[in-house]
């Protein structure tokens, strides 16, 4: 399986990432939200938008079963941001934990 970006739309408060996933017996189109407000500085860049949507996507596509299909339309929520931040720059996230008093 292949998850290839193929570009953003901006629609009112928010950015959708558009990708294609390659599979041998099909080709299916994902889009996944995220609100605008989410980048902001100690959150996400505008640069991390493609690579978190694709680690969703990925996720989603990773959970599948046969009965259970991924949604083709997604969205990023606050704990989808946590966790890539965690993961990408533990520091930074470190440093938002210790300036809310965690």
């Amino acid at each position: 399986m292949y998850i290839q970006y193929v570009g953003f739309n901006v629609a009112g408060s928010s950015r959708i990432y558009n990708y294609d996933v390659l599979d041998i017996e099909e080709r299916r189109e994902f889009t996944v939200k995220v609100q605008s407000e989410a980048f902001r500085p100690a959150r996400l860049e505008l640069q991390d938008g493609p690579s978190i949507c694709f680690d969703r996507v990925k996720r989603e596509l990773g959970a599948e079963t046969e009965e259970s299909r991924a949604e083709a339309n997604l969205s990023i929520g606050e704990r989808d941001i946590d966790e890539y931040l965690e993961r990408q720059y533990p520091r930074k996230s470190l440093a938002k934990k210790a300036a809310s008093g965690r």
